[in-house]
């Protein structure tokens, strides 16, 4: 019970890495706010849950400030206080080179993968500056320490997100608040077995060959789990990890050495 008591945000927390994320805060006994852009979705995963008013959905769309801020503001609403905060909600709106990438594609692509980021980040400061306490995790990727050709947009974007964590553990880190970023590996959730055949044809392969590609690149040989992720996340949410911040920790499976 790494976490009794405590009061977590998730954003993105319906599926893949946030739910996993949320159900391991659950079970270590924080009670857990998380967002998504599908209300019945959301709803569903609320019940398969089974933790009665430990969990809160609540729907939005976190590259909206209004929505950003109202996610954060409900959970103390609902619980009291706020005590971690995990920004995962992200994607990769579309793919190509940088020579072929157009505006729509960038800007959306900043817009929830960093100024979400931002919003929501800004939101719960507000509340955990004055308790001079709390932990803000991002979830980054390896793509966020490296070059990933047809992904510019996103590339951006990671190494963007693993720079604001840096200044806000640095603006913070006296008052006894952490701040770090989690950098997976490729994670086979649902979002990438739906994108993985765009960015496959953009750089002339198929969805087997670049998927293999990236596991291929991990010492382990293989792909990140949800799981290894999640462990990592209820790390630096509790007493064990207070003194882990301005990170950008790699749960890659060897991929990246740094």
């Amino acid at each position: 019970m790494e976490l009794d008591g405590k009061v977590a945000v998730v954003t993105g927390g319906s599926r893949g890495i946030g739910r996993r994320i949320v159900e391991r805060f659950l079970d270590e006994g924080a009670s857990v706010v998380f967002s998504g852009r599908d209300g019945m979705a959301g709803e569903r995963t609320r019940k398969e849950l089974d933790v009665g008013d430990r969990a809160l959905f609540v729907a939005g769309d976190v590259t909206r400030r209004q929505d950003a801020e109202r996610m954060v503001d409900a959970a103390v609403e609902r619980y009291g206080r706020l005590d971690v905060l995990v920004n995962n909600a992200g994607g990769m709106p579309g793919f190509g080179l940088v020579a072929g990438t157009d505006d729509a594609v960038w800007h959306d692509t900043l817009a929830v993968n960093l100024h979400a980021v931002f919003y929501v980040t800004r939101r719960a400061l507000a509340h955990l500056v004055p308790q001079q306490s709390g932990r803000i995790i991002t979830i980054s990727s390896i793509s966020g320490k490296q070059g990933d050709p047809g992904l510019g947009a996103y590339v951006t974007a990671k190494h963007a997100v693993i720079g604001l964590t840096k200044v806000v553990a640095r603006e913070v880190g006296a008052l006894g608040i952490t701040a770090n970023c989690i950098c997976p590996g490729l994670v086979m959730t649902d979002l990438i077995r739906d994108r993985a055949p765009v960015a496959a044809e953009v750089l002339g392969v198929t969805a087997e060959q670049l998927v293999a590609a990236f596991a291929g690149k991990a010492a382990t040989g293989r792909a990140t789990t949800v799981d290894e992720v999640a462990a990592m996340a209820v790390l630096l949410s509790s007493e064990a990890g207070a003194g882990i911040t301005g990170a950008a920790l790699s749960v890659d499976g060897g991929v990246t050495s740094h």
